[in-house]
């Protein structure tokens, strides 16, 4: 029966373009993290040296609920949320400054918007 409701599941072209940048951008993030650690030091050199293996573990964490909302797991919106908050106050406690953090902020709310979006396609009805 799982598997017959998972055929049912059918995504509007918008939420599949959000998902799709989320995973792009979530991977060109940490890959970014990942390949100029010395690079990050030298450019943000208020950063602490242990802030970029965190940024590294919160970048895997958004691309596995990115993925998950690809899956139909609602809990993926939920971890993505909960993790934009935190970078939030992570992006505040080396100095960034309020203007500077809020965009990330953003990320949830447009998610949510096109997750309400169609009628018979509205992904937030659909998630598990």
């Amino acid at each position: 029966m799982g598997k017959q409701m998972k055929e049912l599941k059918n995504r509007h072209g918008g939420l599949t373009a959000v998902l799709v940048v989320m995973v792009i951008a979530n991977l060109g993030i940490l890959a970014a993290y990942l390949f100029s650690l010395g690079g990050t030091r030298e450019t943000l050199p208020e950063i602490p040296p242990w802030s970029i293996p965190v940024l590294i573990v919160f970048g895997v964490i958004n691309l596995v609920c990115a993925i998950a909302l690809f899956r139909w797991k609602k809990w993926g919106f939920w971890g993505l949320l909960v993790m934009s908050v935190v970078l939030f106050f992570f992006n505040l406690s080396f100095g960034i400054g309020v203007r500077g953090a809020l965009p990330g902020l953003l990320g949830p709310v447009i998610l949510y918007g096109v997750l309400q979006l169609g009628e018979e396609k509205n992904g937030w009805c659909q998630l598990e």
